[in-house]
Formats: C-alpha cells, sequence, structure tokens
C-alpha cells in the first residue's frame, strides 16, 4: 500500500474516527484504526463494536492495500508534522509516514482481525439541515441517563413524522424531560419510531462540530441523511467539506431495542400559574441560591406573588447557611410555590431560545413545565421534590 495525501486531509479523517477507539484489552484490534486504499477510494475507518465511523479523504493511491495502527500514538504524531504532504507506504509490516521533515514507522497489525462495519441496508432515508440537527441533539442529551435496569431511556427517542415532515426528539431520566421538535427536508420513510443510544449521539455532535470547524468559510446550508435499517441499525452520513459528497462521512450504529415511555401523559396541559421572566436573571439567581444548598438534594425553593410580580429564590444548607434572593417577573394568576432540584432547572434553562423563559405551574406536587416564549418547538419539564 501507498498513499499520498495532505496532512490536513490525514488530520482530519482521524480526529473524525478516532474519538471512538480507546484501551481494549479484550480486543486490541479495536484500538487500531483501519487505513484502507481500494478502487480509488483512501478510507479511515474505526469501531468499537457498538459504533463504526468510515471517513473518506482526498489522496493519491499508488499501491492499493490496508493496514491497521494504534490510532491514538498515530493521530498524536500526525497532528504535530508540518502541513504539507504525507507519503503512508506499507514495508516489512509497518507503516512508514514520511514528509519533506519527518521520517517515522509505525508497528501495526495486518486487517485481518479487524471488525467489518456493517452495510445496513437504507430502509428509509430523513434528511435534517446539520445545525438543526446539531442544536435538537444538544437541547435534550443532557436530560438522559444511562441506566442497565432500565435501557429505553439510556437513549435519545427519535420519533420521525413523514405527514408532518417533523422529527421529535425526546430524553428523560424519570425525574425531568426534554422534548424539542425539527423539521424534516427530504423523506423517504414512513413514521417510525427509534432510540438511539446517549455516546452515538455524543459522537453524531462531536462530528457536526468538526465539519464546521474545518469548513466555516463556506455558508452554504448542509445536511445530514439518517437511514433506519429494520434491523436494530441505524446509520447517520455526513457531508465532507474537502470532498464535496453527502456520504463522504459514515457513522453507523445499534438503536436500542423496547419502547419509550409513553411520556405524552406527563406533559402538564394546564397551570394556575404562568411566569415570565428574563432568562439570565434567573439563572444568576438559581445560581446563588445553589452555594447554598444541601449536598446530594440540590433542593431549591421558588414562590411566585401575583401581585407583586416577584418571584422569590430560597435554600439553606445546616453547614454554610442559607440564602434567599428575589426577582422580579410577570406573574398570572394565582400565588404559588415548587421546590426543584436547581442543577435540573439551571439546564433546562440554558437550553431555552430567547431572552424570555415561561414557567408554568400548577401546584408543588406535580410537574412544571418550562418553554421559551418565541417558540413552541421546545419544552423541559421537571418533576418536583416533595419535602
Amino acid at each position: 500500500m501507498k498513499i499520498i495525501c495532505t496532512q490536513e486531509n490525514l488530520n482530519k479523517g482521524l480526529l473524525i474516527i478516532s474519538n471512538i477507539t480507546g484501551k481494549n484489552p479484550n480486543l486490541p484490534i479495536l484500538n487500531n484504526i483501519l487505513i484502507k486504499a481500494k478502487n480509488n477510494i483512501i478510507t479511515l475507518s474505526a469501531t468499537n463494536l457498538e459504533i463504526g465511523i468510515n471517513c473518506i479523504i482526498r489522496g493519491k493511491i499508488e499501491k492499493e492495500g490496508s493496514f491497521t495502527v494504534p490510532a491514538r500514538n498515530f493521530l498524536d504524531y500526525i497532528s504535530l508534522i508540518s502541513k504539507n504532504q504525507v507519503i503512508l507506504e506499507l514495508k516489512d509490516n509497518k507503516l512508514e509516514v514520511s514528509n519533506s521533515n519527518f521520517k517515522s514507522k509505525f508497528k501495526g497489525e495486518t486487517t485481518d482481525d479487524f471488525p467489518t462495519i456493517p452495510k445496513i441496508k437504507r430502509q428509509s432515508k430523513y434528511t435534517i439541515k446539520l445545525e438543526d440537527m446539531k442544536s435538537a441533539i444538544s437541547n435534550v442529551i443532557f436530560a438522559s441517563t444511562v441506566i442497565s435496569s432500565r435501557p429505553e431511556i439510556s437513549g435519545v427517542l427519535f420519533n420521525f413524522n413523514s405527514d408532518k415532515k417533523k422529527l421529535t426528539l425526546a430524553a428523560t431520566d424519570s425525574y425531568r424531560l426534554a422534548e424539542k421538535k425539527i423539521n424534516l427536508i427530504d423523506i423517504s420513510g414512513k413514521n417510525e419510531k427509534i432510540i438511539i443510544p446517549i455516546k452515538t449521539l455524543q459522537e453524531v455532535v462531536r462530528i457536526i462540530g468538526l465539519i464546521k470547524d474545518i469548513d466555516q468559510e463556506d455558508k452554504k446550508q448542509k445536511t445530514i441523511n439518517i437511514y433506519l435499517s429494520g434491523d436494530g441499525q441505524v446509520l447517520f452520513t455526513f457531508p465532507d467539506p474537502k470532498i464535496g459528497t453527502e456520504d463522504s462521512i459514515e457513522l453507523v450504529s445499534r438503536v436500542i431495542e423496547g419502547n419509550y415511555p409513553e411520556y405524552q401523559e406527563i406533559i402538564p396541559k394546564s397551570h394556575n400559574t404562568k411566569i415570565l421572566v428574563e432568562k439570565n436573571n434567573l439563572i444568576k439567581i438559581v445560581k446563588a441560591g445553589s452555594l447554598f444548598t444541601e449536598s446530594g438534594v440540590n433542593s431549591i425553593k421558588l414562590e411566585f406573588f401575583e401581585k407583586d410580580n416577584e418571584i422569590t429564590v430560597f435554600s439553606a444548607n445546616s453547614q454554610t447557611g442559607e440564602n434567599l434572593s428575589k426577582l422580579q417577573a410577570k406573574i398570572e394568576g394565582e400565588d404559588n410555590s415548587i421546590v426543584l432540584n436547581y442543577r435540573y432547572l439551571l439546564e433546562g434553562l440554558q437550553n431555552i431560545n430567547g431572552d424570555i423563559a415561561v414557567l408554568e405551574i400548577i401546584n408543588k406536587d406535580v410537574p412544571c413545565l418550562l418553554k421559551s416564549i418565541d417558540k413552541d418547538d421546545y419544552i423541559y419539564i421537571i418533576m418536583p421534590i416533595r419535602l
């Protein structure tokens, strides 16, 4: 095998694929990345058996072949060499890397034991704006958690509604729930639901970030494609600004089996008190109150006074003392109060668009609803703490 490419293209490809590799004493080959040169295409691949990533990079193939090398050392080395042409050549079962200033040899392994990344059936296809996908995942993923006894909530629900051309993402840890709706641009599938693991979506967000960093000057609207196989796998394909095709980067992942909780019934349909408040001001006083909460409980008490249009936030700790903060807001309905986990409240506020947050409360014993005043595409539900 002999390949000639730029340091920039090689480094970019390695950054995209290598994050899922790691120290695996049982299957050391998973610590490696695969370099494959065939049919005029140079492909870099990595897998951890749960997720597989392929990335095509630009370059010249002088001799076809394939080889695997340790991901971390190889990436660290390539990131340090000068931004010139790089020659990769397989000699005596070692990968020789050279350019005008460097020359090194990497011990690696043949591809015999490297797991095959599955080629899934592209049964259904959904196309979404790249930035919409990134922000939607970020808006909900923080509300999920990995629970071995409840695998169905150890991921994010993707609910594709082909009729309305909408994708709804939902995540919960059973104490709070986040839901975000975004538009589908192109559809060749039906109404479907899948649960995608947290780690998979963290990789999707990371790769989108890398793509945007690589091609900051290109202002064209980019998209991501999601393909469902119908047999427990999902494929994300990303555009590569250096290659120019919509599937230069592929991420394959298993989906989580089971049925996602029917969460619609816990979304409050009414309220007794509605609060409109400047988001950043509320964030500040909640953060101040958090300094006086009991460790492990994280509780703050919020009280709402309609006559004075005032919010008070109270917290106390037997070791550090207590705090009472006041904030002006527009309050509609009756006086009310609720005790919440301050961390859950902060995370919800930080994911709401716009300057004004809307908080709707029935009473201190049932979930409250947080949303933006400007848009109705995002809601956040928090369970109260009952003291």
